[in-house]
């Protein structure tokens, strides 16, 4: 007996499943489109400002040829974390079509705003980024120069997050934070050799000159 009815029962089920993997791969296929080089540095404010910095960085280039790009340090790897980011960057959307950001000068004066923002959230995340790609478990101090391994050994007394001591790693640092952290630095006597490491260290740590 032909009953054409009961063949009918599983196509709807069959179609929403095809939807739901068509609709899935498809969002996961714009996420990793937006999540390249290539798009971030799509828009000129990132292409002519921080991009060119980059490109002047141990990130970009350096002696293992092991290479950073914008996603690796300002997008998180775990999925869910990578989507709340991506909701977020919707703001920068929103201020590009605007036109927040259109010249070099308007993004000067933004500079530091827009720094502290990235290094706050960089240290709620403990550096998370950071640590996709350096541990500090699997640092030999030894073979580092003195200075960086005096510096890292306090850190890791001192609980500090990689953001804390690296905030110029990758771009300049905003003028307004150089003038802050120098007067600091003077009433702390911090010796001027541990940021300037052309100079020789002298035989006082506690000098200041």
């Amino acid at each position: 007996m032909f009953r054409p009815a009961r063949s009918w029962w599983a196509l709807p089920p069959i179609l929403l499943f095809v939807a739901g993997i068509v609709f899935w791969g498809g969002f996961n296929w714009a996420l990793e489109l937006t999540n390249t080089e290539s798009f971030c540095i799509s828009c000129h404010e990132m292409r002519d400002n921080p991009y060119k910095e980059y490109r002047q960085s141990i990130h970009f280039s350096n002696p293992s040829g092991v290479r950073a790009t914008c996603p690796d340090c300002h997008v998180p790897r775990e999925w869910i974390y990578k989507v709340i980011r991506k909701i977020r960057a919707s703001n920068e959307l929103y201020h590009h079509f605007l036109g927040t950001i259109d010249t070099r000068e308007q993004f000067l004066a933004q500079r530091h705003e827009l720094a502290k923002i990235v290094w706050k959230t960089m240290r709620e995340t403990d550096s998370r980024e950071c640590r996709n790609c350096h541990s500090e478990t699997a640092m030999k101090l030894k073979d580092q120069n003195p200075l960086a391994a005096e510096a890292h050994r306090q850190a890791q007394d001192e609980h500090k997050t990689c953001i804390d001591c690296h905030q110029g790693i990758a771009h300049q640092l905003p003028e307004a934070f150089l003038e802050a952290e120098h007067e600091r630095f003077e009433r702390e006597q911090v010796p001027c050799y541990r940021c300037h490491q052309q100079m020789s260290r002298p035989d006082d740590d506690e000098a200041w000159e």
